[in-house]
């Protein structure tokens, strides 16, 4: 997934309300920024941190949109949580998800379960449907581990119920969790944040929802699909 225009870099200088966050650029220009991610965000909104910036589009409320933060030796993080279905819709299209290569039709945001809607729903002749649910990973608090969640996600619980539902009607079902930073080579529950989301990552995973944990390729031209990686429940 390549950027729809050239990333600038700026300072932050503080991140507020969610979705904003002011930034200074490197002639001490300041702004305020959309941050397009409602999460907490730890470790990745830091005053002063190198961050990447994108010129917003046209009839947009702010000027700039956050895409990236620099990270210690070298490596990098997106912030944008509406990337990694893109960096997924991409890769299954192309067949470059290897454990759901041979479907011919990729469908995003198909509804199912209770007033909910899958974020692909993959499908071929002589294959069952898989319903592929993606989140979006970028929580580190030790080591090369990456965490999920990174705060408590109802939401998230919800849609390992309804994928272990696909399951139990005779159709596939996988969580696809994308690392969306480099400096991460595994990936692990945060059971302290969220206990009720990894009990119910423990039983969607006993009544057959498969896990795919991916990591990706960062830098400022883009995102892209990178290595699978290992998963500890």
């Amino acid at each position: 997934m390549d950027f729809a225009a050239p990333l600038v870099p700026a300072r932050l200088v503080r991140r507020y309300k969610r979705f904003l966050a002011d930034v200074e650029f490197a002639d001490g220009s300041v702004a305020t920024a959309h941050c397009p991610n409602p999460g907490s965000m730890a470790g990745l909104a830091e005053p002063g941190m190198r961050i990447w910036l994108m010129p917003a589009g046209p009839g947009k409320k702010m000027a700039w949109s956050w895409k990236l933060v620099e990270l210690p030796g070298g490596h990098w993080a997106g912030i944008d949580t509406a990337v990694p279905n893109r960096v997924v819709g991409e890769a299954l299209r192309a067949g470059a998800v290897a454990e759901l290569a041979g479907y011919a039709s990729v469908r995003a945001e198909v509804a199912y379960g209770t007033r909910s809607r899958v974020d692909f729903l993959l499908g071929a002749p002589g294959l069952p449907d898989a319903y592929v649910e993606v989140k979006n990973v970028h929580l580190r608090r030790a080591d090369d581990w990456a965490e999920f969640p990174d705060c408590v996600t109802a939401r998230g619980a919800k849609h390992l119920d309804e994928l272990a539902g696909m399951v139990r009607a005779g159709h596939r079902a996988v969580m696809l969790y994308l690392v969306q930073r480099t400096d991460c080579a595994r990936l692990r529950l945060a059971a302290d944040l969220d206990p009720a989301y990894a009990t119910a990552a423990r039983k969607a995973q006993e009544a057959g929802v498969e896990v795919l944990c991916y990591g990706t390729r960062i830098d400022p031209a883009g995102v892209t699909l990178g290595s699978r990686l290992p998963f500890q429940p």
